[in-house]
Formats: structure tokens, sequence, C-alpha cells
């Protein structure tokens, strides 16, 4: 069976209507709206831990961190989307009052298993499309692995892999640390994905 897909499609004007009053989060990706699903405590606690370190890294900065409750819209590719951690720096962004931002420097998103395959995919490949972004990053929950996506200056983008004992960077900030910060207090890391 067929299904007329332009008979679903929702703008993303009522997509912003309806998530301001909607209990629970959603992404949006060419009108389409996805419901997303509670997280579990190792990808809480990466959160925090990212959250927190960058926050002290950037205090004296223009930066700004941002948890996963702020929106990232991506206009050319037509989404909306809730990293886990997004960075700006641009003035027009911190004294912004809107619910999404435009301009992340830096995107950092915690894996899980269900959405694994579309954060390193299609998702990344919107993102992409993000001019001011200059690193994605894949944190890995079950293991100290961190994937660092990076854009140079002519628009190509190289990864790093950082593992355990290593020392992370993430240059668009200006971050150095060792992996062992990020993946403070989580259990299980023995486990393999």
């Amino acid at each position: 069976m067929v299904t007329n897909r332009q008979f679903f499609y929702i703008s993303p004007e009522i997509y912003l209507e309806g998530e301001r009053v909607s209990p629970i989060k959603h992404e949006y990706r060419r009108g389409e709206v996805y419901a997303m699903v509670g997280a579990k405590k190792s990808h809480i606690v990466l959160g925090t831990n990212l959250a927190t370190l960058l926050n002290i890294h950037l205090a004296n900065s223009p930066c700004l961190v941002l948890t996963s409750d702020i929106k990232v819209r991506l206009e050319e590719a037509n989404c909306y989307y809730y990293p886990d951690i997004a960075v700006v720096c641009d003035e027009m962004e911190i004294n912004n009052t809107d619910d999404f931002i435009l301009y992340p420097v830096l995107i950092i998103e915690v894996l899980s298993k269900s959405t694994q395959a579309f954060d390193r995919g299609d998702k990344f490949t919107d993102y992409q499309t993000c001019p001011t972004l200059k690193e994605y990053v894949l944190v890995h929950q079950n293991q100290q692995k961190v994937e660092c996506f990076r854009r140079d200056k002519s628009g190509i983008w190289t990864e790093k892999i950082y593992e355990k004992g290593d020392k992370v960077e993430f240059k668009s900030v200006n971050y150095c640390g060792e992996i062992e910060n990020i993946y403070r207090k989580i259990p299980g890391l023995e486990r393999v994905d």
C-alpha cells in the first residue's frame, strides 16, 4: 500500500506552534515530526558532564553552552533537531530569545542504539548544511570513545577518534581535556556497543 506523504506534511510554523505546548519533545525533518524517547541514565550523565566541562571552560568567553532543550534550526535542510549539547558564540544568538538557534559552532550527540545510525548518517548530513558548524561530535555511551568530525577552512570534514587514555579536543571552542572526565560516573564502560 502506498500512502500520499504530502497529506501528512506539517509546516515548520505548525510544528513550532505545537512544540511550544507539547509535554514531549519532537524533532522536525522536511515536514515530518518524530517524537523523542526518554534517555537512559548514562546518556543524561554524559550530557551533564559535557555541559559542565564546557561551561567551566567557556565561562569567560562570549560563547554559550546549551543543553538538550534547545532546538537547532537548519534552514537549508528544513529541519529542527534537539542536540544533546550545542555551543553558540555569535552575539545575536546569545541575545536572541527564540526557542531555537541558527548558528552553532559545536554540536554534540550522545549515541544510543536506537538513534546512532541516524545521528551518524542523515542527521550529520543535515547538520553539514549549517554554515557556522565547525565540529560535530558523537559520544558513545558504553565505551570511552568520542568521534569528532571537523570542518576545515575549505569545507572538508575530517574525523578524529578519541579513546580511553586520550585527551579530547574540541578545536571549535579551544577545549582540551582527559576523556575520563567526560565519562566520570558512567557505569558499565567495559561493555561493547
